[in-house]
Order: C-alpha cells, then structure tokens, then sequence
C-alpha cells in the first residue's frame, strides 16, 4: 500500500459536520478560537482591497511582515533571528508540508508523540515518510524526551508546545536537552508553537533560544485569531530558505496577499493581552466544571484543550463522543483522532466559546453521564 493511502480521516471534522446538523449545540469540538482579530488587523485588510493589494507576493512572503515576525522574536523571547529566516507561509499547515518537504525524503523517518496533532502524520503519508510514534503519557508529561529517541533511525522529531491535544508545555530543561541531542545526532528539531501567548502558567520557550538548527512554526490562527486567514511563517537554518523558497514556488506561489498585508498589524499586544484574559477565565470555568466528571491527567498549562479521560464510563471514546452529541447536544472531539496510545479513553473538549455556554455544556455532560 502506497503511504499516502493510509491517509487517515480528521474525525474532529466530521463531528463538526454532524454537529452543524443539529440545532442548539454546544460546540467543544473545533480548535477554533471564536474571538475576531484585533481592529487594527480588519482595518489593514480593507486598506489592503482599497489599494487593490491582492496580486502575488514574492514567495517567502512580504519582506515587511518577514521584518515584523523577527521583531517579534526579539520583543519576546530575546532572540535575533534575521528576517531572511523568515518563511511566510500557508497557515501552519503550509509550514508543516514545506518543513517536511525540505528536511525529509521518501522513507525517511520523523518522530512523532502519540498522541498529537493527526494532521502531523498525514503530512509524512503524503511525502511517503514514516512516522515512528513516541508513545506520551501523564508519566512522561506528555513531552518526547531526547532518552526516548535513543537508537532510533530517525531523521527529525516533530513537537508541539504548548500541545494539542494535551495543552502541557515543554520544560525549558526538556527543550534544552532535545536540541542537544537533535544537534549532536543531526537530527533536525521541528517545534510547533503556535499556541504561544495562550500560556496561563509556566512561561513558554522557543526552541531557537536552544538551538539555530530548530525549525520553528507558527502563525496567526490561534493566539492571534486569524485562522481563516490562513498565514503562518516559519523559521528556517539559513541553508535551508531557498529550498524552502523552490516548493513554495510551486506549491503554494505565496501566502494569500491580503491577509499578509492584514498580518502587518497583528501585534497589537493591548488586544491580544485581553485574549489571554478571556481564555484564561474559560480554562477555569470549564476546567472546574469538568474535574469531578472526569479523570483529568493535569491542568492544562495552554492552548485551549481539556484531555479528559473517559474510561470510568467507557473504552471506545468515539462511540462516546457520538452519542454526547446526540442525546446532549455537546460536541467534542474523541482520542483516537490523536493517535492510538490510549487514545480510545480519552476526549478533547476545547474551550472556544464563551462562559455561558461552557456552563451550559458542563451541565448537559453532567446530566448526560447520570443517565448512562
């Protein structure tokens, strides 16, 4: 079987399908933050129309936004990164394909944690890689640590702090030992942080702060709330940009034009101060309202995810997951979209709605599970 056909389906979505079937739910299911961008950003888009700028842009995206992105490592992390390290890319998505693309061949292996993002191990199908899974756990605190990619044939280890579905954050100590590792072994770090700034406790690092070999993604759609825009960057070794520069040429030509123009003014650091706020209160509203329900393996340090386990009430959290949508009117997203480490005992519940309704969803869960 050729690997792209073992392409697996993003379940999430398809409970988002049925979901907007249905009338009064509750949505817990998509990663989608429900905030607008700031002002600023809608402002820069209409400006951007007005001044008919929706031709192409060279490939590694306007020079402006490539120079704001490096301010934004130097304003927040402390590190100098030159804009030509800059990649502008398709939302992250584009990023993780590029990344792959330039860093792997055909049968090459990537380390991934199981359980994470799915989309991650399709991407690898896609460029016939292998994905090797790191099995992840509330005993390894769901990080890939660099002791258990020892004797592994691996050229690259994807990970993502803060995580989904997890929500946890790599330690600055487990971040400093696996570019170690990944450097000495010249294994390439690929670090995914695009929940960065929804961090409620601990402090987040970048992995250039351990490494200028680490490739780093990130974009607009979560912190920045721009996912429909679709614009993410990464950063790139200098030795690795024109490659980068080729498959986006004839992938993608660029990043859609008007929202990059739009991105210009996304950090806007008042506005996104008040994001944090609002997501830091819905973690608690639906992190209290949960932890009696369910078995949950930690608070979660970011994103916007609860990892819930379910297995006082079942062991096949799909089944789970249908049936909380049919009877109660709540959608989450079942485990095995994540992997297949446990994952059938596990759900996500995503906190990207407001308050109320995060009320409202505990308690239709919590009269849905007296009646199972």
């Amino acid at each position: 079987m050729h690997r792209r056909d073992r392409l697996s389906p993003f379940i999430v979505m398809d409970i988002l399908a049925r979901a907007k079937e249905l009338e009064d739910v509750v949505h817990l299911e998509i990663g989608e933050p429900d905030l607008g961008p700031s002002p600023r950003v809608l402002e820069a888009l209409e400006r951007a129309v007005k001044e008919r700028r929706y031709f192409y842009t060279p490939s590694l995206g306007l020079w402006e936004l490539r120079e704001k992105i490096s301010e934004f490592y130097r304003f927040k992390y402390g590190v100098d990164v030159s804009p030509e390290r800059v990649v502008v890319t398709t939302g992250t998505s584009g990023a993780f394909l590029v990344a792959y693309a330039i860093t792997l061949s055909a049968g090459d292996r990537i380390a991934l944690g199981d359980p994470s993002y799915p989309c991650y191990k399709n991407f690898a199908h896609l460029l016939d890689i292998e994905p090797e899974f790191i099995p992840i756990s509330q005993e390894t605190d769901y990080e890939i640590r660099a002791d258990m990619l020892r004797g592994r044939d691996i050229k690259a280890v994807h990970i993502s702090s803060p995580s989904n579905p997890t929500g946890n954050l790599y330690s600055e100590n487990t971040l400093r030992e696996l570019a170690d590792y990944c450097e000495r072994e010249g294994v390439y770090l690929i670090s995914d942080e695009i929940y960065h700034g929804l961090v409620y406790e601990g402090e987040e690092h970048t992995a250039l702060e351990f490494s200028d070999r680490a490739i780093v993604i990130n974009g607009f759609s979560k912190f920045f709330c721009m996912p429909g825009f679709r614009i993410g960057w990464a950063i790139l070794p200098p030795g690795l940009v024109r490659s980068a520069e080729i498959v986006i040429q004839n992938v993608f030509i660029s990043a859609p034009t008007l929202s990059q123009y739009a991105a210009l003014e996304a950090f806007d650091w008042e506005y996104l101060r008040k994001v944090r706020d609002t997501f830091t209160k819905r973690r608690e509203v639906l992190y209290e309202g949960v932890k009696e329900l369910f078995e949950l393996d930690a608070r979660p340090q970011g994103a916007f995810y609860i990892w819930a386990k379910v297995s006082r009430y079942t062991d096949d959290s799909y089944s789970f997951a249908l049936r909380l949508l049919e009877e109660a009117r709540v959608a989450v997203t079942p485990g095995i979209d994540f992997g297949k480490n446990r994952t059938n005992e596990y759900i996500r519940l995503a906190y990207t709605r407001d308050t109320s309704e995060l009320q409202t969803a505990v308690e239709r869960i919590k009269s849905f599970l007296e009646r199972l």
